[in-house]
């Protein structure tokens, strides 16, 4: 782009934001930095831009820049910034989905932000065995609701804090448990995703060794399909959400005979 495209792109709001959209989505992402030289405007333009597309769903908000949004979500932004993303969603859905939780159950938990909230909510339980990937988990369970504690071992994603490996230990076949706790990048019609295919494998595997599958998902995520494909929606026996899925995902998830749960219902469920 010339500085005189730049220019003229500037003096047209409507047309820099497709701009930004359409460059952000060939790039994968970028940096407020990069987007003020690119559209030759302020880096406080920009913001006020990328809040204007986030708020469309055209872009997703990272720190210091934008991912691709819309329905095919294809980039992890760091886990501090998620654990910010919709906090007041994911702590409803948490204190949602640590009711669910029976005492002296066996759980299952992966490495999605919105789960660190059911882990932090389960204080009112105890004799609870917890299995995680997810290297947050023992600083946020309630010690008194804890009979065990097992972190999975495997390669580790720094910026996910999480290992990726099989869902076992030495000298195990595996693992057994109640219910895993599940938090994905994507529910749609098509099913569960995430954006990294090993962790899309390791959720296949914690939903195979799990008698219930729940899974933790805000609203945001409704209508989403990340790179790689979990399962289909029959795999879940419970969603649980900040406000009920609609349209043609509430129908698919009505056939595929899936319990919904959250705050919006009197006694979740």
């Amino acid at each position: 782009m010339t500085s005189a495209e730049g220019t003229r792109a500037a003096n047209l709001p409507a047309r820099r934001r497709a701009d930004l959209t359409a460059f952000i989505q060939q790039r994968g992402q970028a940096t407020i930095g990069e987007l003020a030289k690119e559209f030759a405007v302020s880096v406080d333009t920009v913001r006020r831009d990328l809040d204007h597309l986030a708020a469309r769903g055209l872009v997703a908000r990272t720190h210091g820049g934008a991912v691709p949004g819309g329905e095919l979500a294809t980039a992890d932004s760091p886990v501090a910034d998620r654990m910010n993303e919709r906090r007041e969603a994911k702590e409803a859905i948490g204190t949602a989905a640590a009711r669910l939780v029976r005492d002296n159950e066996t759980l299952l938990v992966n490495g999605g932000t919105t789960v660190l909230s059911a882990v932090a909510a389960l204080g009112g339980h105890r004799g609870l065995t917890i299995v995680t990937n997810n290297l947050r988990v023992p600083g946020m369970v309630p010690v008194q609701a804890l009979r065990d504690l097992f972190v999975l071992g495997g390669g580790c994603r720094t910026t996910a804090l999480v290992t990726i490996g099989p869902i076992r230990f030495p000298d195990t076949a595996g693992v057994s448990a109640d219910t895993a706790l599940i938090a994905v990048g994507g529910v749609s019609t098509s099913g569960l995703s995430v954006s990294n295919i090993p962790e899309a494998q390791m959720i296949q595997e914690m939903m195979d060794s799990a008698s219930r599958v729940v899974v933790l998902a805000d609203s945001a995520k409704f209508e989403r399909r990340a790179l790689a494909r979990i399962c289909p929606l029959s795999r879940i026996d419970v969603l649980v959400s900040e406000r009920p899925p609609s349209g043609e995902l509430a129908l698919a998830l009505d056939r595929a005979e899936v319990t919904l749960a959250g705050p919006y219902l009197p006694e979740d469920g």
